[in-house]
């Protein structure tokens, strides 16, 4: 009987088996385990990328709004607040929706509680600035733009959602780093449950393979959900630039239309003018100086025009010194009299002890005469005109609520009338150029406009004080001028001499010109005044006419020329002649006389374009001037 044989195999093999149904249980027991880690850690990794777009979303829904808001602002055109509304919906949705997403975290939900309050505060600027427009207060729109709070919430907004953006960053990084431990863990455990069950390991294995290849696709779509991220704000970036352009385009287009506008209409009287007077010089020589005149009257509005945006612009050359106002005032007098016509009753209130302007007083003189032409056009069925002159100190206080003025003693001349007034509205606007409430061809806008820039220029100050209906009143804070008050003068007012005054016998002007029909012009002018007159085409053609040694009494020069300006020009020829007498002309030039909007010391200009009469008595000037 062949004996039983012992079952320690059997026994080995059911503990194998035991072990191998362990190992088998363990296996799919720690691959569930892991597997479920894996799947929580990507769900995670979706989070965050989830909270990041959503961080994104509010800072364009931001920008939509604060785009939209500016947009209106500028064109006033209601179209432009759709991006407006739609940016302000979705902030108020994504940040319900980032509030939900963060309870996890309890310092993101605190950033996101802030980051809700500054959003809110923002939207409300953004509010306020399209109220103002719609209630036609633009202008104090651009000023609440201008004090740069709404920029202060804004860069507030981006860097709390920067804040957040990095907390998530991080997360995110160590979130993927778990993706991948897990990823690594699994195929280990695998791995050794394939020595168990080698089949079962295999198709594990696979399995495994197959979600790290899953890991490895969310990190390329990670990877270019941020590049995407990067190209959008690179894009907004550059269609936010070309928004700011557009805009100042549109407020370049106002200015140069309502420019466009009053220079179309000037050269419509010369260019008609001078046609009539060329067809009736042979026929009605009388009616063709009359064309003539007309030319002459369109093109010195132009002039004017052209000096009018100067003076906005604060680009025209003074000439400031000290000036007594109540001699400048009684001087003008009889000019303003007439100007203001006799149903307007004229009254001069002159301080006693006046101090010294520093202004220049033909620049002055012509800001008077716009403010009492306004002045006179507001009082249609007559009224009364006051000008007033008086010291003042502007103290620190008042400097603060007009941060343009600088604390000191000013000397004041206002000008007040009993017309129409202007309502709040108007007033906001009233330095506006080309801004009128006069029909159409009764005002060109530019008068106040002229003013503001030439007093802020001279480094003055302007305010205006009107009621509707009661009247108005504008102040020209003046500096003061500290020096010998004996120095001070005012400029004469009153109508040219029709003697023109001539050549002494002998004298010679070199005109320098680098256009032709200019110089052709001031060389004709010249002769007829008696001058002999050496013309040149630039500053070498002028040197080598001064090197020749022959008599050179005046310098009669442009400033703005090809390789060589008038300013050098001048400087080379008075090392050869000292005592060579110069006279600039330009019809613009920034700095190669004019410095902070004054002209250098001992310079004498004449604008273009300029009279007969202007140049005559400009050059006698000069020449008679004492060395």
């Amino acid at each position: 009987m062949t004996p039983l044989m012992p079952q320690p195999n059997r026994e080995l093999g059911v503990i194998a088996l035991g072990a191998a149904f362990a190992g088998l249980a363990a296996a799919v027991l720690g691959t569930i385990v892991l597997f479920n880690e894996q799947q929580r850690a990507q769900q995670w990794v979706v989070h965050t990328l989830q909270v990041e777009e959503r961080l994104s979303s509010v800072l364009s829904g931001l920008q939509d709004a604060e785009t939209g808001q500016r947009g209106y602002i500028v064109t006033q055109d209601p179209a432009y607040l759709a991006p407006y509304y739609d940016g302000v919906r979705r902030i108020d949705v994504d940040m319900a929706a980032l509030r939900r997403e963060v309870t996890d975290n309890p310092d993101q939900m605190a950033t996101a509680a802030e980051l809700t309050r500054v959003a809110k505060a923002r939207v409300e600027r953004l509010t306020v600035g399209i109220e103002l427009t719609r209630a036609g207060r633009a202008d104090s729109a651009g000023e609440v733009i201008r004090q740069g709070v709404g920029k202060q919430l804004m860069d507030r907004c981006r860097a709390l959602i920067t804040r957040m953006k990095t907390t998530e960053h991080s997360l995110l990084d160590g979130r993927i780093a778990a993706v991948q431990r897990g990823s690594s863990l699994l195929t280990v455990w695998l791995l050794i449950s394939a020595v168990l069950v080698a089949g079962l390991a295999l198709l594990v294995t696979r399995d495994a393979r197959t979600r790290a290849r899953a890991s490895a696709e969310a990190r390329d779509a990670l990877a270019k959900a941020n590049e995407k991220l990067r190209d959008e704000a690179r894009n907004r970036e550059a269609a936010e630039a070309q928004v700011r352009q557009m805009h100042k385009m549109e407020t370049i287009g106002q200015l140069t239309g309502g420019i466009a506008h009053d220079f179309n209409n000037m050269l419509a009287i010369v260019i008609g003018s001078l046609d009539l007077a060329k067809r009736r010089l042979a026929k009605d020589r009388k009616r063709a100086e009359q064309s003539i005149d007309n030319a002459l009257h369109g093109a010195e509005r132009a002039a004017q025009l052209t000096q009018r945006l100067l003076a906005f612009s604060r680009q025209q050359p003074l000439a400031p010194g000290a000036v007594e106002m109540n001699r400048l005032v009684a001087g003008m007098s009889e000019l303003l009299r007439r100007t203001i016509g006799e149903t307007v009753r004229f009254e001069a209130v002159l301080a006693g002890g006046l101090w010294s302007a520093f202004i220049d007083a033909n620049q002055l003189e012509n800001a008077l005469v716009n403010l009492c032409v306004n002045a006179r056009d507001a009082m249609p069925q007559g009224g009364r005109l006051t000008i007033e002159t008086a010291n003042t100190y502007l103290d620190e206080q008042y400097s603060a609520a007009h941060n343009e003025v600088t604390p000191g003693q000013y000397v004041m001349l206002s000008v007040t009338d009993t017309g129409t007034g202007m309502p709040p509205d108007v007033i906001e606007r009233a330095f506006d150029p080309f801004y009128t409430t006069k029909p159409v061809g009764q005002g060109t806008g530019l008068g106040l406009s002229q003013v503001y820039g030439f007093v802020k220029q001279s480094g003055g100050h302007v305010k205006i004080y009107s009621e509707p209906g009661v009247g108005t009143t504008v102040k020209l804070y003046i500096p003061r001028h500290f020096g010998d008050p004996a120095a001070a003068v005012a400029a004469q007012a009153g109508s040219a001499s029709a003697e023109l005054p001539r050549a002494i016998e002998g004298e010679v002007v070199l005109v320098v010109e680098d256009e032709d029909r200019v110089r052709d012009l001031s060389v004709d002018t010249l002769q007829d005044l008696g001058y002999a007159v050496l013309q040149a085409d630039g500053a070498a053609a002028a040197l080598a006419l001064l090197g020749e040694g022959g008599r050179v009494d005046l310098l009669f020069t442009d400033i703005v020329m090809p390789d060589m300006n008038g300013r050098l020009l001048a400087d080379a020829a008075r090392k050869a002649r000292p005592a060579l007498k110069v006279l600039y002309t330009t019809g613009y030039t920034r700095n190669a006389i004019v410095h902070n909007g004054v002209l250098d010391h001992d310079v004498h200009f004449i604008a273009k374009p300029f009279t007969v009469a202007q140049l005559a008595a400009k050059v006698r000037s000069v020449l008679d001037l004492v060395d």
